[in-house]
C-alpha cells in the first residue's frame, strides 16, 4: 500500500521539516500542507527559505531550496490529537533510520508533540535543542496549522526565521 503522503526528501538537506502526521486534505491530495488554512507555505516564504510562496501542489519544489518534508507518523488524521502514544512509538525507529540515511543538517519539528513523544521529554522549549538525532541538530518550531491560533503569522515567521538564519551560519 503506498504512503498516504510520500516524503519529499534528499540526502544532506539543510532542513528536513517534520510534521506530526498528514492531515486528511494533504493525504487526499498527496501534497504536504494542502489545507487551505495551513500557513506553512506562506511562513517558510516570509521567513526566507523560498524566494516565492510555493503552492501545495508544487511541494516538490522545496527540494530546490535545500529543504525537505516528512511526517513523524504516517497515519492521516483530521487532528493531531487523534494520535496515540503508540502511534509515535511505532514510528520512532523508522523515523530515526530516515534521519540517519538522509543526514539533514537540521531536523525541524513542527510543534512540540512529536518531538516530546520521540524524546520522552515532558517539557520541550522552542528552538534549537541540546540533543541531536543521528548527528542532525534538532529544532522545534510552532505548528503552522490553521488550528494553531496560539501563534500569529508574524510570530510564526519570526520563529522560522531564526532557523533560516541558523542554516546560513557555519555550524549548528
Amino acid at each position: 500500500m503506498p504512503e498516504a503522503l510520500p516524503d519529499i526528501i534528499a540526502p544532506h538537506l539543510a532542513v528536513l521539516f517534520c510534521g506530526i502526521n498528514p492531515g486528511l486534505m494533504a493525504a487526499a491530495t498527496g501534497h504536504h500542507f494542502a489545507g487551505h488554512a495551513n500557513r506553512y507555505w506562506r511562513v517558510i516564504h516570509l521567513a526566507g527559505f523560498t524566494p516565492q510562496e510555493i503552492r501545495p501542489e508544487d511541494d516538490r519544489l522545496i527540494l530546490q531550496h535545500h529543504c525537505g518534508l516528512t511526517s513523524v507518523v504516517k497515519r492521516p488524521t483530521a487532528r493531531a490529537d487523534q494520535l496515540s502514544p503508540g502511534d509515535f512509538l511505532s514510528s520512532a525507529a523508522g523515523f530515526e533510520q530516515k534521519i540517519a540515511r538522509y543526514a539533514p543538517r537540521f531536523v525541524a519539528f513542527l510543534g512540540k508533540a512529536a518531538y516530546a513523544a520521540l524524546s520522552g521529554q515532558r517539557e520541550v522549549a522552542w528552538g534549537l535543542q541540546a540533543a541531536t538525532i543521528k548527528r542532525s541538530a534538532v529544532w522545534v518550531l510552532p505548528n503552522p496549522s490553521g488550528r494553531n491560533r496560539a501563534f500569529t503569522l508574524d510570530q510564526l515567521v519570526a520563529a522560522y526565521r531564526e532557523l533560516y538564519l541558523a542554516t546560513r551560519r557555519g555550524s549548528a
